[in-house]
């Protein structure tokens, strides 16, 4: 059985370069756009992306909150059977989702 190791990355607090990233981070930095040999990757169009999906095995950190919600509308999750904080979930994605992507069509 292999052990999971979990890293937190703080973002605004990075550990520094070391002179052999810093040397690769040179030549990343020196080298041009025209240099990548782009050949073996095909373009993809607005199709493609109009029906891309999140990959099947993308799970996402779960955490717990607490949220107040009108009577009615946790009466009618529950009126579904088991499982109305994974509705609450899906309603949640989806709203975000929608909002994400139309944010993405006005910029």
């Amino acid at each position: 059985m292999k052990k999971l190791v979990k890293y937190e990355i703080d973002l605004e607090n990075l550990p520094p370069l070391t002179a052999r990233q810093k040397a690769e981070m040179g030549k990343l930095k020196a080298a041009s756009g025209k240099s990548i040999d782009l050949s073996d990757i095909p373009r993809t169009g607005e199709q493609f992306w109009k029906n891309a999906v999140r990959g099947g095995l993308y799970k996402p950190v779960k955490a717990s909150t607490t949220v107040r919600v009108d009577a009615d509308v946790l009466h009618w999750l529950r009126s579904k059977g088991k499982g109305y904080q994974t509705r609450i979930n899906a309603i949640l994605r989806q709203a975000m989702l929608e909002e994400a992507g139309k944010r993405a069509r006005s910029a």
